[in-house]
């Protein structure tokens, strides 16, 4: 359905926030380049985190507190899956994605990221299983963060496989900063393994004395958006600063982002973290944010239905409640612009197997379809 009611009443907000021009024109978003309506699927989740597309037209939405809903027929089914494995929702942490194993029709497996109980609190885990009506089954788990930790801040996480069904993964630095830097944990780090769980032989650090083999990139803060490139197919991603440094990144193989040696953020008090905001060794962002906009789940446009965005990239914000549409010339940002500002918080961004894009928030619990108009 059209979302109406909801969306008049917004409707003030965006004029009230926007710096960019966006105007409002009954229920048609005005842009810079692509006027589009929001056609609203399902409203009244719970901190909704990532979503998933089966082939028989179902999706898979995962909601932060542990559940796993299905969208089906029009509507959210009323139980949620069953027999996911135990999740410990504390803090920013609980079931934060759900992806298909790029071979799907052949296999089954759906893939979930999320924050596990360990030895002493909770860690970042992921596993795969097969859905049986509405239970998960064959549940295995394919990997567990170390250290686990009592803190209840920065667990990534985003789940990406490439062309050849590896499996990249996240992890926050637990909100213990230091150990961004460190190659004997799991804080701070992209991951990389086989799609079955096991270690590639050529990962960067397998023969690094003292390092954890699973490890593709460290110096990360809190990575919670991440996809290939549609033509390169290079791994991109977005990341949480402090306060202020938000960054976009183009991940490279045993690359060193520099967290928390290096960052355009400073403390929540103020104080400062780093006089450095670049260092030799160190990988420079492609675009930084301050203020903070607190990135999210992104996505680059790749589908006809969106000829005026091509390439671009959506990343979706908790701060100011927008999508922010960014421009690239290569790999250099050309131009960036706020979409839905004050709306919501919003939460993640991604292409539907019609070619649509598909958007989650928070404050409001919101699924739906952007259309071209």
């Amino acid at each position: 359905m059209k979302l109406s009611v909801l969306f008049l009443f917004f409707a003030f907000v965006f004029f009230a926030c926007s710096d960019n021009n966006d105007t409002i024109q009954g229920d048609i978003i005005v842009t810079e380049e692509l006027n589009f309506s929001i056609d609203t699927l399902a409203t009244g989740l719970e901190n909704p985190w990532g979503m998933a597309f089966l082939p028989d037209g179902r999706i898979l939405i995962a909601e932060r507190p542990g559940r796993l809903r299905i969208f089906e027929n029009g509507q959210l089914t009323d139980d949620p899956v069953s027999g996911l494995p135990s999740i410990w929702a504390h803090g920013q942490g609980g079931l934060l994605d759900v992806v298909l194993h790029p071979e799907y029709d052949q296999n089954d497996w759906i893939y979930l990221a999320y924050s596990a109980p360990g030895d002493n609190g909770g860690t970042t885990a992921v596993a795969r299983g097969k859905l049986d009506g509405n239970s998960f089954t064959d549940v295995e788990e394919l990997f567990m963060g170390h250290p686990a930790s009592t803190g209840g801040a920065h667990f990534g996480t985003r789940i990406v496989f490439d062309e050849n069904n590896y499996m990249f993964f996240t992890i926050g630095d637990r909100g213990n900063m230091e150990t961004a830097q460190e190659l004997h944990n799991h804080n701070g780090t992209i991951m990389r393994l086989y799609d079955d769980g096991s270690l590639p032989a050529d990962n960067p650090f397998v023969d690094t004395t003292d390092a954890l083999p699973e490890i593709w990139s460290y110096g990360h803060r809190n990575i919670q958006g991440m996809q290939l490139h549609p033509q390169t197919g290079e791994l991109w991603a977005t990341e949480h600063g402090p306060k202020g440094g938000d960054e976009i990144n183009r991940i490279h193989k045993g690359g060193n982002y520099g967290w928390p040696l290096v960052t355009h953020g400073v403390n929540y008090d103020g104080s400062i973290i780093t006089p450095d905001t670049t260092m030799e060794g160190k990988i420079d962002p492609i675009l930084h944010w301050t203020p903070s906009i607190a990135p999210c789940g992104m996505s680059f446009v790749y589908t006809d239905q969106y000829p005026q965005w091509e390439n671009n990239m959506l990343v979706t914000a908790l701060a100011n409640q927008h999508i922010h549409r960014v421009v690239f010339q290569d790999t250099t940002v050309v131009h960036t612009e706020r979409i839905l500002e004050g709306m919501a918080r919003f939460r993640h961004v991604a292409h539907g197997p019609d070619g649509y894009l598909y958007v989650l928030t928070e404050n409001p619990g919101l699924f739906f379809r952007m259309i071209p108009e």
